[in-house]
């Protein structure tokens, strides 16, 4: 029993690593698309980029 509480607990920790592992957004990253444009806007700091078709920026350009 004590061996499956560690193995939950491992991989909730892994889980948790190696879905933030590719994004740097962060709380204060508000991406919005406008699609008129066909470009993503942040609404927190007002970044612009442009991504793939169908899929949202993943990483914060505040400091950019």
């Amino acid at each position: 029993m004590p061996f499956l509480l560690l193995a939950l607990v491992i991989g909730v920790f892994a889980y948790a690593w190696f879905s933030r592992r590719h994004s740097t957004l962060t709380r204060a990253c508000l991406w919005r698309q406008e699609k008129a444009a066909g470009i993503w806007r942040c609404a927190a700091c007002g970044a612009t980029c442009t991504a793939a078709p169908g899929k949202a920026p993943r990483q914060c350009l505040k400091g950019s």
